[in-house]
Order: structure tokens, then C-alpha cells, then sequence
């Protein structure tokens, strides 16, 4: 019976996943097509992943913050093609707290297992602190938050059930708000996963060699109980496996991937997945990649005396290197090429999965109307006490897909009353867009930058041109420029050059260079707004035709 039950369940899995339309970026394929991989395999903003692996599927979440909607979920059969197939949260809860600007807060380090026949999602709030939810179908409804655990600071957590069937967390703390780090927790759950039943009892502490340990993952093998973390800090750390013959210690420590004489620094915080077959394990982790934001790399991993070693370790020192490239996971067959979307035509009546808003969505800010081929995007202002786009929640944005890409959209502005405007954005703590507003003029079309914006910094016109139509053609080319820095890192910088066009075929440069920066724990983003200057009892709009995501030369 229990093997008639995991058939029917792959099933549905199976075709929950294939209603998701494939897609092949022009910008980043990690296949490469000849039985091999290049990292990274997602070259987008997925913050501290974890996997699982149920049957022949790869299921992926990564971190989210403010942004809606939230936990998204990617497949893969393989572990280096990835296509999204949909969000676990539709809100952020408390949803008055959520409807305005939040950076940096909310999903913070989630992690996905499969139980009982239900997937199951855990991440810890900062401020509130560990939630769960769950859902049969990982690319369907999944159920409303439960708070398992209230605390402040309470962040990075992972649920592990025993044979005994007790079950338990494994987190992290948050300096800035339990007033410390550098230590792991473990509580006990009710067995449903629902319920805190202990208070959280101190496993692992860090001072002072594992400074910043934090994202801890919880297994068991042969008898011992491990946790693999991260410590010493997103960009110059590594990874470490703890291990314990009890749930609660004491454990012993052994640094298992850093970056040694490769070019992937902070080899940082992931998730442990075997083949189907057993036969081969793998880590999936984040590497910092500054305003590219945190890019997903796959290591492989082997176990050599019950401790793991990931990427190639030639000297065998016990602690490995990441690998560039690599021959892809032998997972018994071959499967078609797929990244996730980028593009979109907007011939649907649901926004693409690529896209999400800066906060809790609005449905005011914008109507699908995929019939008519076209977003509509609705004027709206800045709430509180926003001083620019900074904090705009009905920005629509999604993550930078490459080192090297161009945007490019037609939109069609029909403006309500003089000060609103739209257009194309690159999003972070500096921004740059590239708009066309309603002016006591009449249409003009602006080049804008913005920097230190989450400083509340004005915006400045670089360029101004007037406009004889409403319907014109933006664009933006990302080309990556590496520097080492202060703290002797390849640091990416995203140089970007805007331009237009009025017939879709001859595009002018306009405006000044500028280089993206980074938000708060995500990648700069790029993406689509409209604004007006104050609340009325209407809006103007832009309906956006098309969004296309190419190569540049």
C-alpha cells in the first residue's frame, strides 16, 4: 500500500510540473549540452536554497524577504535545470504590517522536506519568529501560515523527524534582534509540525572560530545526527558539518567547502540531495554575487569516514573546493534543457511567475488582460513617508538572470493628470529608470538616477527629450565589470546603459551610465512602474505589450 501511495502521489507531481511551460533562457543556460554543468546553475537572486528530493523531483525553495509572492518553489529533475512552478505565499503576514515597504524583513532562510505525503515549509520571521506551511501539490495551494514558534530573533530554521517519530527544529538567532549570534538552537515540535513543545536548547556555539554560524540544516545518517551550516560571513565564509550521535550534542565540527584557490567565494549555506538511485550525492549552495545578487552553484559531495566533502578535494584535506564546471548528476536519464522564465508577452490573465512586488500586492496596481495581449500597470503614489521609488511597493520587478542581458519593453502611457508617469527600472539601494511622464509640457521622456535611495536621496534627470506619441520602446543593457575590492573579492559590477526607440527598430542611447547596487539581503532587480504624484478617485495607466530579456553584443 505505501508503495501504491508514492505512485499516485509522483503522479500528481508529475503533472502539476508539466503544466508549468518550459523555457530556455537567451541569457544563461547552465547545460551545457555535452553531459556537463557550469555554475552558477541558477544565476539569479535565490537566497539561502534548500532542496528536497522526492522520487525523480527536485524541489527547491530560497528566501523571499518582503517580496510577493513569496517562497518560490523551482523543479528540476536533475539539479541544473530549473524552471519555477509557482510561490508558497500569497501574503505576508501581518498583512497591515506587509502592505508597506519591509526591506529586508520577513521570509528569512527557509527549508522544504517532504513527510507524511505533504511538503512542508519552515522559515523564520526575524521579528515574529518561525512559521510553517504545507501542501500536497508543491505547485498549488499551500495552507496558511501557523506560527510554530513565537520569538524575536528566531531565523533560519529546518524541521527533521526522527524514526521515532518525534520531530524537531534546528535555527539560528538573529544579532540584530535576539541582541546575539554565532549559536544554534534545537527545539521539539509536536509530531504534525505545528507546535513548539520545548524551549529552544543551545546545540552549537561558534565564538570565536565560527563566527556568524547560521542557515543550519538538519539530517541523519548511519546513526548521526548532522547539521551543515555556514559561518564566517556570506562572502568570505565556508560551510561546516557538525555531526552527533544525539539530537542534542554534544557535536563535533569539521569546515567541509570553502573557496581555497577557486574564484567562488563565501561557498555559503544549502541543502544535501542524493540520486534517485542513491549512488551520488550533491550540495546545492549560494554564492554572493553583489548586485546580481545570490546565485545557486552545485557541488558534488562525497562521504569519506561518515563527514561530507563537497566540490573536488585532489589534496584530500577532508575540505573541498567549488567546482566551475562538472559533469551533471547521473540521475538515469536525460532531460530536456529549462531555466526559468524571463520574458514575458503578457498574453495571460495571471502575471508571469517571474514577476513579484516590492510588498504585499495591491489588485488595484494592475489587470492582466492576457485576451487583449497587453499588463495594464495603474498609476499609484508613494504611501507614508517614501521620499522615492525606494519605497514604492507596486514596483514589479524580477531578478537579474545573468552577467550579461538587456530588457527591453513597449508600453503605451495614458496619463489622468500631469506628474504621473512610467516606465523601466533597475531597482536597489541606487536606482536608475529610464521613464516617460506627463509634464506641464506634455510627454517627456527622462533618464532618472538615484543614489543612496534607501537614504531618502532626491532623484536626478540625466536626460530629458519631449515625446509626440504615448507608445514608446525602453531599454536597458546589464554588462558585467569585475573589480577586486577591500576585501580582496571578484566584486561583479552591473554597468547599465539605457536607451529608446520610437519605432521598435532604431534605439538611441540616452541619459548616463550607471552602475545597479544591490537592496537589502536581494540582487538589484529589474522590472516595471507607474506613479502618480498624490491619491485620487482614479488612475492613469500604461498597459505594457511585451517584456523581453535578450543578449547583449
Amino acid at each position: 500500500m505505501k508503495k501504491y501511495n508514492l505512485i499516485i502521489v509522483s503522479l500528481l507531481l508529475v503533472c502539476s510540473v508539466m503544466a508549468v511551460a518550459q523555457n530556455v533562457s537567451k541569457v544563461w543556460v547552465p547545460d551545457l549540452g555535452n553531459g556537463t554543468y557550469k555554475n552558477p546553475v541558477l544565476y539569479a537572486d535565490y537566497s539561502d536554497p534548500d532542496v528536497c528530493r522526492v522520487g525523480n523531483d527536485y524541489y527547491m525553495v530560497a528566501s523571499s524577504f518582503a517580496c510577493i509572492p513569496g517562497l518560490p518553489i523551482l523543479h528540476s529533475n536533475d539539479l541544473v535545470n530549473w524552471t519555477i512552478i509557482g510561490y508558497a505565499l500569497q501574503k505576508m503576514e501581518p498583512e497591515e504590517r506587509f502592505n508597506t515597504m519591509q526591506h529586508g524583513n520577513g521570509v528569512w532562510a527557509p527549508s522544504i522536506r517532504f513527510h507524511n505525503k505533504e511538503f512542508y515549509i519552515y522559515f523564520g520571521d526575524p521579528d515574529a519568529g518561525i512559521y510553517m506551511t504545507k501542501a500536497t501539490d508543491p505547485a498549488g495551494s499551500w495552507s496558511p501560515l501557523t506560527l510554530v514558534k513565537a520569538g524575536k530573533g528566531l531565523i533560519d530554521s529546518c524541521p527533521f523527524w526522527d524514526e521515532d517519530g518525534k520531530a524537531f527544529v534546528v535555527h539560528g538567532f538573529a544579532g540584530s534582534r535576539a541582541g546575539m549570534k554565532t549559536v544554534l538552537g534545537i527545539f521539539e515540535m509536536t509530531p504534525d509540525g505545528t507546535k513548539a513543545l520545548t524551549e529552544s536548547r543551545l546545540v552549537f556555539d561558534g565564538h570565536p572560530v565560527n563566527t556568524t554560524v547560521e542557515g543550519p540544516k538538519f539530517y541523519k545518517r548511519n546513526g548521526y545526527y548532522y547539521i551543515f551550516c555556514p559561518a564566517g560571513g556570506v562572502k568570505p565564509g565556508w560551510q561546516l558539518a557538525l555531526r552527533s550521535k544525539n539530537v542534542y550534542g554534544p557535536y563535533e565540527e569539521k569546515r567541509v567547502l570553502a573557496q581555497g584557490k577557486s574564484d567562488i567565494n563565501g561557498p555559503h549555506q544549502g541543502a544535501w540531495v542524493d540520486t534517485p538511485d542513491g549512488k551520488q550525492d550533491w550540495f546545492l549552495h549560494f554564492q554572493d554575487l553583489y548586485a546580481y545578487g545570490r546565485a545557486v552553484l552545485l557541488q558534488p559531495m562525497k562521504w569519506v569516514n561518515d563527514w561530507p566533502v563537497m566540490g573536488i578535494d585532489p589534496e584530500n584535506t577532508g575540505c573541498g573546493t567549488p567546482v566551475s564546471t562538472y559533469k551533471k548528476p547521473n540521475v538515469g536519464k536525460t532531460y530536456p534543457v529549462a531555466t526559468p522564465a524571463e520574458s514575458d508577452e503578457f498574453n495571460s490573465q495571471t502575471l508571469g511567475l517571474q514577476w513579484q512586488w516590492h510588498a504585499n500586492s495591491n489588485p488595484l496596481w494592475a489587470f492582466c488582460a492576457g485576451d487583449k495581449g497587453y499588463l495594464r500597470l495603474f498609476a499609484w503614489q508613494l504611501i507614508g513617508e517614501a521620499k522615492n521609488l525606494w519605497d514604492a511597493p507596486n514596483l514589479l520587478l524580477q531578478k537579474f538572470p545573468a552577467p550579461f542581458f538587456s530588457a527591453t519593453t513597449k508600453l503605451t502611457f495614458t496619463p489622468m493628470v500631469k506628474g504621473e508617469r512610467a516606465g523601466l527600472v533597475i531597482m536597489g539601494m541606487n536606482y536608475a529608470s529610464l521613464t516617460i511622464e506627463n509634464s506641464e509640457n506634455g510627454f517627456t521622456l527622462n533618464q532618472i538616477t538615484c543614489l543612496k535611495a534607501d537614504k531618502g536621496s532626491p532623484e536626478k534627470v540625466n536626460a530629458s527629450i519631449p515625446l509626440t506619441q504615448s507608445t514608446v520602446f525602453l531599454r536597458v543593457e546589464i554588462r558585467e565589470s569585475k573589480t577586486v575590492n577591500k576585501e580582496k573579492i571578484n566584486e561583479p559590477k552591473a554597468l547599465c546603459t539605457f536607451s529608446y526607440s520610437i519605432d521598435g527598430k532604431v534605439f538611441i542611447p540616452i541619459g548616463e551610465s550607471f552602475t545597479a547596487r544591490e537592496g537589502l539581503w536581494i540582487g538589484a532587480k529589474v522590472g516595471l512602474y507607474c506613479s502618480r504624484p498624490k491619491a485620487l478617485n482614479d488612475s492613469g495607466y500604461a498597459d505594457v505589450d511585451w517584456f523581453r530579456v535578450d543578449g547583449v553584443k
